[in-house]
């Protein structure tokens, strides 16, 4: 039965009295009475703990333990909200997290205190939770129920912070209002029952697994199995013990885990769906290939901006349809983009006219920064809201995504995107994993460098380059880079600033194409220096007179 709450507080006090198992993490097992009672101690004890000068903020510094969802039931029962804080982070970054957010809580365990060693956070009270302290710190309130009526659908519940290629992460909002919506709109659209069973490996200071797997179990009133940290190993082994039915991923995660030795039992399980971003079509082929289950990519932005849903009928390749307000512009002149042209192989014909920023001009679920408004003002502009995103779209209306704005790489004068690329080169029998980003050209505009996890060989990648009929005669990466590992940030995604900022020049081999030629060959201290090769930072670049042009 579809859910009628407005808040996530009703959702997690109406599994009060409901004594199913809902949620699992290795050997504890919690049922959703437990969890309901639990987030009600915990939000009698922060209303305590706050002073009431103060913001309502708890960072929660955690990894994906039976306390985080605890404290996220707990944050809406008390009207409060959760600043999601990044493990990965270090130093004065991770202070400036939370310090930024106003967290006068912090509830930490003693596997990251460490991390807060030398750390000036003024004003901060830290909470280590499993610790004796922590215990006679609930006890008082071990009788509490869950109140939901306080509670208001505008109330702030999450500040989460968004991953970018420049500057500090900003922290996007998100009310209770919004992420109930979020919850019964997946859970409606993938008919979640409660006896289904969310797996959640993903972290959840991110919004996706808060956002797009929390959240529909809550509205459903299916359970929740945890992992502390995602591992492509231990994947199935825990599918099967939670009896999972649907888990959702973002970055690299589909890759790793088709990277894991196949077995004969990998279809012995109950998944029947997956659900996120960047897989690709060709990974996500081969993993319904393998495993037997079916993903479904889909696209919204981290801050709730837009979204695009699949439907039947979606061409191969594509999102979805755009919806009503979803438009791609052309950032330069504010105009909409030509359909995208295809040849019979399916090669883009027009991207340099097609590809643009997938900007909503319709409503907007965006509720904004923390404390940025010059970031807000940069998604909020020529009324409409701006992802950040490139796209293109059909004849038919349907979208097709291409990438970062930032991955947009500007080649002799044609603009091509780096997901389309990525796609392509994800056909390479030995790549693993597949990123596709620019290096500055010698004089201007940019060089394809791509960087392979695999088994490289340099005959047989250039023989798969010629043989790919939608490759582009101006897409061929002139450098690979080969990776034992892709560079990751904290959320499985590729680090492409990293490999941006270190190019050529990288403790890894480096193979390249010089001008005229097909063949690769490894790249030398000699070539490096040589005027080919550009070893210019971007910014080295820029100081020259000599910026990569635009449209």
């Amino acid at each position: 039965m579809e859910s009628k709450a407005r808040t996530v507080a009703e959702l997690v006090a109406g599994r009060w009295g409901d004594h199913r198992p809902g949620l699992w993490c290795e050997d504890r097992v919690l049922t959703h009475h437990e969890v309901a009672a639990g987030a009600a101690a915990r939000a009698a004890l922060l209303a305590d703990l706050l002073p009431p000068d103060a913001e309502p903020h708890v960072g929660v510094l955690l990894d994906n333990t039976p306390e985080y969802p605890l404290w996220l039931s707990a944050a809406a029962l008390a009207r409060a909200a959760v600043a999601g804080i990044n493990p990965t982070r270090r130093g004065a970054e991770l202070a400036r997290d939370i310090l930024h957010t106003e967290c006068r809580i912090l509830v930490t365990e003693r596997a990251h205190l460490p991390l807060l060693t030398g750390l000036r956070l003024p004003g901060v009270r830290v909470v280590v939770t499993g610790s004796p302290e922590y215990d006679d710190l609930l006890a008082p309130y071990a009788d509490a129920r869950p109140d939901a009526s306080p509670a208001r659908p505008g109330d702030r519940l999450l500040l989460y912070f968004t991953s970018g290629s420049t500057g500090a992460p900003k922290a996007a909002l998100c009310s209770q209002g919004r992420l109930a919506a979020a919850g019964r709109s997946l859970a409606g659209q993938f008919a979640v029952r409660p006896d289904d069973v969310h797996y959640v490996c993903m972290p959840m200071f991110h919004g996706n697994a808060v956002i797009a797997d929390w959240a529909p179990a809550l509205a459903a009133g299916a359970g929740v199995a945890l992992r502390r940290r995602f591992s492509a190993s231990r994947f199935l082994s825990d599918v099967r013990a939670y009896r999972a039915t649907y888990f959702t991923y973002v970055g690299r995660a589909i890759q790793y885990l088709l990277a894991t030795e196949p077995r004969a039992d990998d279809q012995d399980h109950p998944l029947r769906l997956g659900f996120g971003t960047e897989a690709g079509a060709v990974d996500a082929a081969a993993f319904e290939r393998r495993f037997g289950v079916r993903l479904v990519e889909g696209y919204g932005s981290s801050e709730g901006g837009a979204a695009i849903q699949w439907r039947p009928g979606t061409p191969p390749g594509a999102v979805g349809p755009a919806a009503d307000g979803l438009v791609v512009l052309d950032p330069a002149t504010r105009e909409e983009c030509p359909p995208a042209l295809f040849d019979a192989a399916g090669r883009l014909l027009n991207g340099d006219e097609a590809i643009g920023e997938l900007v909503n001009r319709g409503a907007s679920p965006f509720e904004g920064y923390w404390r940025n408004p010059a970031a807000e003002a940069e998604r909020r502009r020529d009324d409409g809201y701006w992802t950040g995103d490139l796209f293109y779209r059909d004849a038919d209306g349907y979208l097709y995504f291409a990438g970062r704005t930032d991955d947009r790489l500007r080649v002799d004068s044609e603009n091509l995107a780096a997901a389309m690329i990525e796609n392509i080169l994800a056909r390479y029998e030995g790549a693993d994993a597949v990123a596709v980003y620019a290096v500055p050209d010698p004089v201007t505009g940019d060089q394809v460098m791509a960087a392979i996890a695999g088994d490289f060989q340099p005959r047989a990648f250039a023989a798969f380059l010629l043989a790919q009929p939608d490759l582009g005669t101006k897409m061929a990466p002139r450098f690979v880079r080969v990776v034992e590992r892709m560079p990751v940030t904290a959320t499985n995604k590729i680090h492409r600033a990293l490999l941006r900022r270190e190019g050529v020049r990288c403790a890894d081999p480096v193979w390249w194409r010089p001008p005229g030629e097909q063949a690769y060959r490894r790249l030398t201290t000699a070539d490096a220096e040589g005027p080919l090769v550009s070893t210019r930072s971007p910014s080295s670049v820029r100081r020259q007179g000599l910026e990569p042009r635009t449209r």
